[in-house]
């Protein structure tokens, strides 16, 4: 059994980097699994989408003192807009990781990993000015496949899906940016949940069992480090920043990519 204090100490340096861009780290978090802790691909994922259950669930109370809950439930159409496909999209992405060969799944973790690296570059380096669709069938159509595409994208890497639900809120939806942080919460919630109870169906889910206090004490780590990087954003110029981050997720994406 690994110390926890290198569990924590990880967790935390997984949960400052997710702070600096204003994410989870979940995508940071999953590499390390695999590479510092030497878990398989497939139990790497369930770990990871454990420990982001309990990050996410503890980062909505935190966000309702900067963005109030009635902002965020007076978007309940654009919320069931994506939940309609990202739910789905969870079960399916759940259902495929389970039944894919180890070595599969290695590979497409990777690719993942270099997907989630592109969309940090482009969110980053360009400006989310509001480009919605006007409300209308062409609207929700959209919705319904990019919340389908995140489900399964979250439900194979174990992450929240923030990364790529932002993004989405604010040039689908022209949705502000510090209220599509909270809206990406509400949605991650549920369909972390329905990924997890698909997984739960599966005997690879044996492994939380055995890992509990492994879960526990990386989440602990994880929502201390959230909370610490949250307070240095803005301190770290992004043009230094990203370039790193992106690098990160590139050559994890690689040692992914080569493990067996």
């Amino acid at each position: 059994m690994v110390g926890w204090p290198r569990i924590v100490l990880a967790g935390a340096a997984v949960g400052i980097v997710g702070g600096l861009i204003g994410l989870g780290g979940a995508e940071f978090r999953l590499p390390l699994l695999i590479g510092m802790f030497g878990f398989a691909a497939l139990d790497a994922v369930i770990l990871n989408k454990a420990t982001s259950l309990i990050v996410v669930a503890t980062a909505l109370p935190f966000r309702a003192g900067t963005v109030p809950l009635d902002q965020v439930l007076a978007e309940w159409p654009i919320i069931l807009n994506l939940l309609a496909g990202s739910l789905l999209g969870a079960w399916i992405g759940a259902g495929l990781a389970v039944r894919m060969k180890s070595r599969t799944l290695y590979r497409v973790l990777a690719g993942l990993l270099v997907l989630i690296a592109a969309v940090l570059t482009l969110s980053h380096s360009m400006t989310l000015a509001p480009a919605a669709l006007v409300a209308g069938p062409a609207q929700i159509v959209a919705g319904l496949v990019a919340g389908f595409g995140i489900g399964i994208v979250a439900s194979l890497m174990g992450v929240a899906g923030g990364e790529l639900l932002i993004p989405t809120l604010v040039l689908l939806f022209g949705i502000d940016l510090k209220l599509a942080g909270s809206l990406s919460l509400a949605i991650s919630l549920p369909t972390m949940l329905v990924g997890f109870a698909r997984y739960s169906r599966d005997d690879s889910f044996a492994v939380l069992a055995r890992n509990r206090g492994f879960v526990l004490f990386m989440a602990l780590g994880s929502v201390i480090g959230v909370a610490v990087g949250g307070q240095l954003l803005g301190i770290v110029p992004e043009v230094v920043l990203l370039p790193v981050l992106v690098a990160i997720l590139l050559v994890s994406a690689v040692k992914v990519w080569r493990h067996v």
